[in-house]
């Protein structure tokens, strides 16, 4: 399995459940520049990250990954206990991160840069970060009494956490989220976060 990811993108989330599964695999860092050549694009057409390679067969998406990683190796227990109700909740959750959480910072990336207005941009950030603000309060709430998002580690847990650092780096308010902090310090001290964020330069 070969892995092209981007320091602290999505793809950090990815690396970090590799880490977790225990399986050999290689990566290749690429830059926002190298993700538009067509060497990259010939791999992933969107130019996007993240993509996994194996063999002659190239997956995209970044939940798609994580699943197929999941189930690669179900002796990780990344994707719930067996049950279909464990499964279902860490698809919930996936799906919060995934599609209501990472979309939700696209202002905060750039995307209303093409107003070219500075107040009209302003506005877009400031509503991203009360509407992202929200959601890291229902993300408190659930983690009330667990140390995990589900309750047991999961392949949510890594894309939760490279979303914090989104936040911490884009002034979203964090303040008096106790559970959301203490989650950030312990998955930020786990080993193989820690080992992927140091592959990719981030620690």
């Amino acid at each position: 399995m070969k892995l092209y990811t981007s320091p602290g993108a999505c793809s950090t989330a990815d690396h970090i459940v590799l880490q977790w599964i225990g399986q050999p695999y290689d990566f290749q860092i690429v830059t926002r520049e190298q993700r538009a050549t067509p060497e990259y694009r010939a791999i992933n057409p969107s130019g996007a990250v993240p993509a996994l390679q194996v063999g002659d067969w190239v997956l995209t998406q970044n939940s798609a990954i994580l699943h197929y990683l999941a189930d690669r190796s179900p002796e990780a227990g990344l994707c719930g206990n067996g049950s279909a109700e464990s499964r279902a909740e860490v698809n919930r959750w996936l799906a919060f991160v995934n599609a209501d959480v990472h979309p939700a910072f696209l202002p905060l990336f750039g995307a209303t840069h093409y107003l070219e207005d500075q107040a009209a941009i302003e506005k877009s950030h400031t509503h991203a970060r009360t509407r992202l603000r929200g959601m890291y309060v229902s993300v408190n709430a659930q983690l009330e009494g667990k140390e995990w998002i589900t309750g047991s580690r999961s392949i949510v847990d890594p894309y939760l956490f490279i979303t914090l650092q989104w936040a911490k780096k884009t002034g979203v308010d964090l303040s008096g989220l106790d559970n959301l902090a203490r989650f950030d310090a312990h998955m930020a001290a786990d080993p193989g976060v820690q080992a992927a964020m140091r592959a990719e330069g981030l620690l």
